[in-house]
């Protein structure tokens, strides 16, 4: 549910408790609407989140806190300046506002200064801005003068808060009873007509009263009287967070903080795995229309090349008549004798050429014909290769299970030039994140399965001799090993190891799937093959039907 003041009443009052006499140790700033802040507390350090953006503005505890950009914003660097070291004295709402107003004791230049972080959770109005005797030191999103906004924000105007709605106060019983008299009490109504309600908890409120609350109902919602925190799930995965729950399938918190770090720890996760994803299929898709097409111009061309025994033909046959071709002549009647009918065709010349020049002519048009096709030839199978191995980065793009899985399938597109790295710290090398290899076990056989061609490879190089390898036949799939320990493999393991490739496989989603398996000793990568690639012989194959096996997996293997 979005942050109204509402909702914010306790997370402010949580957070207060949470955060007060705690001690800003870092403060980081992901991106230009979002702010993380490190404070030390005697339970822990605890990662505020704050973000200004109009989409997904919040104030929120998390999980992780995200990494800073490489080169701190100037608003950041003001935080840090003014704030780092501070302890937090109190976290308060100003009135029943989408506020929080952070107050901390700072160091000053002399001595202890007060400041306060405000914390304006207000659609594409939200801002983030420091405070200092009335004064602002800065914002996350200024105004100016100029701009004819209602509200001025910039260094040193008077920080003022926003203009108080002409609405009903919930917390005060007599102005919710004066607003509500004779009014319809639907949701529509009070979102209209009391401060601080969304639309999604006046929703709340009108299906927690069967569509008819009185102003007494509204009031002891809105004060806590049904209070209790909780996610609500569809299809297994957190769908929203709510102060009161009283239906549906959910899980309840102690703390309406705990279930919003809970449900924004999925939303963040879930969105941070969706744009990655989005960012490496957009780049990927450019190098394969790239790669479609320059395979489209090589096959145009390979056309051309088509009648090029048909020119070294006709050439042979003018060499083979010459003593009947007249100079002059524009054309030859000869009898075919490579074929075995016998057959007589017309051989167009140029008058002007002798008849050894002539043939001569078809002997070079040949030769330039076979030179192109050679080239041709070369280039196709490059780029059917390339396509390939573009076509085994999109399967472990659509095969990922977490955010990691994308490190290595990243540095196999900046390997090949599809994506820009982006620039290290100074002084300090890039270096890819590696994910672990999906780990089952089994009949006490270990089975190990890669996520994308980097890991692929680093798999099937670590096996043992005798380990057995699999992958699926003419299809791109995860490399399975199973580490055998100098022991034989059971049929039994052998199959799940199957099923688990097959899984793992461009045909996870139609019927049996032929898998191939043989001793990683019979596994080899050739020389200059791509990422992932390898060769093998001595194999046997299995018909397997996909299964995750999600019974056997344990804690994944680096």
């Amino acid at each position: 549910m979005p942050q109204d003041a509402f909702t914010l009443k306790y997370v402010i009052r949580e957070l207060d408790q949470k955060l007060r006499g705690g001690k800003v140790s870092r403060i980081n700033q992901p991106a230009k609407d979002e702010l993380t802040l490190f404070i030390y507390t005697q339970k822990g350090t605890v990662k505020l989140e704050i973000c200004a953006h109009a989409q997904n503005c919040r104030i929120n505890i998390a999980e992780s806190g995200a990494h800073g950009q490489p080169a701190a914003p100037s608003f950041c660097m003001l935080l840090r300046k003014h704030l780092t070291g501070a302890i937090v004295k109190s976290v308060a709402q100003p009135g029943f506002e989408r506020i929080a107003a952070i107050t901390l004791d700072c160091a000053g230049d002399f001595d202890r200064a007060e400041r306060v972080l405000y914390c304006e959770i207000m659609g594409k109005y939200s801002n983030v801005i420091l405070v200092e005797n009335g004064k602002i030191l800065g914002a996350m999103k200024t105004t100016s003068l100029e701009s004819g906004a209602k509200r001025i924000l910039f260094t040193g105007a008077q920080y003022e808060l926003p203009e108080p709605q002409d609405k009903a106060d919930p917390t005060d019983l007599a102005a919710l009873e004066a607003a509500m008299s004779g009014g319809a009490g639907d949701a529509d109504f009070i979102a209209n007509r009391i401060t601080g309600i969304s639309y999604a908890t006046a929703l709340d409120i009108e299906a927690a009263f069967a569509g008819r609350p009185a102003a007494a109902d509204v009031y002891d919602y809105v004060n806590g009287k049904f209070y209790s925190p909780c996610v609500t799930y569809k299809k297994g995965a957190p769908a929203d967070f709510k102060v009161c729950c009283f239906d549906g399938e959910k899980k309840n918190y102690p703390t309406l903080l705990e279930a919003q770090t809970v449900y924004y720890d999925y939303v963040c996760k879930k969105k941070a795995f969706d744009d990655r994803k989005r960012k490496l299929d957009s780049a990927l898709r450019s190098s394969e229309k790239k790669c479609e097409k320059r395979l489209g111009i090589i096959m145009n061309r390979l056309s051309e090349c088509n009648d090029i025994e048909d020119v070294k033909l006709k050439g042979e046959l003018i060499t083979a008549n010459i003593y009947a071709v007249e100079r002059g002549a524009d054309r030859l009647k000869a009898v075919n004798y490579y074929d075995e009918n016998m057959p007589e065709i017309t051989i167009a010349l140029d008058p002007k050429l002798t008849p050894a020049q002539n043939a001569q002519k078809y002997y070079k048009r040949y030769a330039k014909l076979k030179r192109t096709l050679d080239a041709l030839s070369v280039q196709k199978k490059e780029t059917d290769e390339e396509k390939a191995y573009l076509e085994s980065i999109r399967f472990s793009l659509e095969k990922a299970d977490d955010i990691s899985d994308f490190e290595e399938a990243e540095a196999e597109l900046i390997s090949l030039g599809i994506l820009k790295a982006e620039n290290a710290p100074r002084g300090k090398k890039r270096e890819t994140p590696r994910a672990p290899f999906r780990r089952y076990e089994y009949n006490g056989f270990v089975i190990i399965a890669g996520r994308n061609n980097m890991q692929n490879e680093r798999l099937t190089r670590g096996l043992a001799e005798r380990d057995l390898w699999l992958h699926a036949q003419r299809y791109h799939s995860s490399h399975v090993g199973v580490l055998a320990e100098g022991r034989d493999v059971p049929d039994d393991v052998i199959k799940v190891a199957a099923e688990i490739c097959a899984w793992y496989s461009q045909a996870r989603d139609g019927g049996k799937v032929p898998v191939d398996y043989t001793l990683k000793k019979f596994v080899k990568k050739p020389s200059g093959g791509k990422t992932g690639f390898v060769v093998y012989t001595d194999y046997k194959t299995a018909l397997a039907v996909p299964d995750g096996h999600a019974e056997l997996r344990c804690e994944d293997e680096q």
